[in-house]
């Protein structure tokens, strides 16, 4: 009796410590190319074992490559994140001196948490649905936009920032990272999607409604607006402008912003120029009725949200972030109160359309009952 895909999975991303530990005590594997050809042999023998453990299956979904590759790379972020904290010694030294530098910041901690937890427990998950026969596409759109996120923050703030002069070879095998994600939400996009189907004459009722008359609605569209203020003015914050209450700010409330690893400044500016359109656009989805999209979409971006949030306001507080661009004590609450909320609001906009998602829906044929399923 063969174990579960996703059970065999987990015990391969558990051969991770052994392959760091055996690197971090080989001299001959901890120059900066042979760095990233056994980064790259390594990554090949996971994808031939990965084949090994389902060739006996008639059809894979290509994305369950994807999903387990990603996995092994989860348990090297979270040994990196567990290292860098103290817990552990002896298995990244080798790779954040000659590879990646750049890991042992404080935002390269938080974002390995994630990984190593966050996105790990989501790709057993998805695994696991995707040999049942289950649906997981919006799983699969929550980490596309957690790890998309993850990436055009990454890569620009290591070019950027004050390791972009200590750019290792290695540091190019976040490329594939950088562009699968890409790849896998279109895929998850262009797949129909799931839902109850709810009879014509709710939709009918749900969608007469004004945004006055929902009140729920209402609040998250304020949330929407304090949300994308918010993004604003940390954008003009980081592109220094002159105004008093940017440089109060800058120096009194979240200092980190102005740090020169780079993170924090290209985080602001993803939101100035890429989240802030897309709440915009979530504020019309509440006051339009019909708009399908908002059911992809705010998963989409509460991902996204989620996982820039997390590693910003870790990194804010963290011990390896230098005191000087840490939050204020005095201003801790103020502070981690704004950006929770930023984090929170299109995660509860997206709870919100999948709980009762008839506003959004287009009219369906009288006579349906809501314990069908269609595909919408």
């Amino acid at each position: 009796m063969r174990p579960p895909v996703e059970v065999c999975v987990f015990l391969l991303s558990l051969l991770a410590p052994g392959v760091l530990y055996a690197m971090n005590n080989i001299p001959a594997l901890q120059e900066p190319l042979p760095i990233l050809g056994m980064g790259m042999v390594v990554l090949g023998s996971v994808l031939l074992l990965l084949l090994l453990a389902v060739r006996h299956k008639e059809k894979v979904d290509p994305l369950f490559y994807v999903f387990a590759e990603f996995s092994f790379t989860c348990m090297v972020g979270l040994i990196n994140a567990f290292e860098q904290d103290g817990f552990i010694s002896g298995f990244m030294g080798f790779y954040v001196k000659m590879g990646e530098p750049h890991l042992s910041t404080a935002y390269a901690v938080m974002m390995s948490y994630w990984e190593g937890v966050i996105h790990f427990v989501l790709f057993l998950t998805m695994i696991q649905c995707m040999f049942k026969g289950k649906s997981y596409r919006s799983l699969g759109l929550l980490w596309a936009g957690s790890s998309i996120a993850h990436q055009i923050v990454l890569i620009p703030g290591v070019v950027i920032g004050k390791y972009g002069s200590n750019i290792r070879p290695a540091f190019w095998r976040n490329m594939p990272f950088f562009l699968v994600p890409f790849w896998a939400a279109s895929v998850l996009f262009s797949r129909p999607r799931e839902m109850p189907v709810v009879t014509a004459d709710k939709v009918a009722v749900e969608q007469k409604k004004s945004l006055l008359s929902r009140p729920l609605d209402l609040l998250l569209s304020l949330l929407l607006l304090g949300a994308i203020v918010f993004s604003i003015f940390r954008g003009f914050v980081v592109l220094d402008c002159p105004l008093d209450i940017c440089f109060t700010y800058i120096y009194q409330y979240e200092p980190y912003l102005k740090d020169p690893v780079g993170f924090p400044r290209v985080t602001m500016l993803v939101y100035f120029f890429y989240a802030l359109p897309l709440l915009a656009v979530f504020i019309y989805g509440l006051k339009t009725p019909g708009c399908s999209w908002m059911l992809d979409w705010t998963i989409f971006c509460a991902g996204a949200l989620a996982q820039t949030q997390w590693c910003h306001i870790g990194a804010s507080l963290h011990s390896r972030t230098p005191f000087t661009y840490r939050v204020p004590t005095d201003k801790w609450w103020p502070v981690i109160t704004l950006n929770v909320l930023l984090a929170a609001v299109p995660s509860l906009l997206a709870l919100r359309c999948h709980t009762n998602p008839a506003y959004f829906m287009k009219p369906v044929p009288k006579g349906q009952t809501n314990n069908g399923k269609k595909k919408n």
